[in-house]
């Protein structure tokens, strides 16, 4: 996976969320965001870091092992990518992360995340 973090770059992640967000899905975009702003944290360790980027690089990659333009699972790859990134770097991700990808939620979904 440590590959796939050549593709990341944060105007492609942002443009990525902005125009599929709604394919993606809620649980994804929240995943994802949740990581982004783990990843912009100072706090977090260089490890935990190169584990998100690998997860965000592939969600931007298009050409993954389920397509994304694919219907009704185009990103479910994508959404596994980031639960695993999620679950590894588990003790790095703050509260504060959450609530900052959960007013990013409210803002593009209309509601607030659970």
């Amino acid at each position: 996976m440590d590959d796939y973090g050549k593709y990341f770059n944060e105007d492609s992640f942002w443009d990525t969320l902005r125009r599929y967000a709604v394919r993606i899905g809620r649980e994804a975009v929240e995943k994802a965001l949740v990581l982004y702003f783990c990843l912009t944290d100072p706090h977090t360790p260089t490890q935990a870091k190169t584990v998100i980027v690998a997860a965000l690089g592939y969600l931007i990659l298009p050409l993954d092992v389920i397509p994304d333009l694919t219907p009704g699972v185009g990103f479910s790859d994508d959404l596994g990518a980031l639960t695993v990134a999620l679950a590894t770097v588990a003790a790095h991700v703050t509260s504060a992360h959450w609530q900052r990808a959960s007013e990013q939620l409210q803002q593009w979904f209309g509601t607030t995340a659970q």
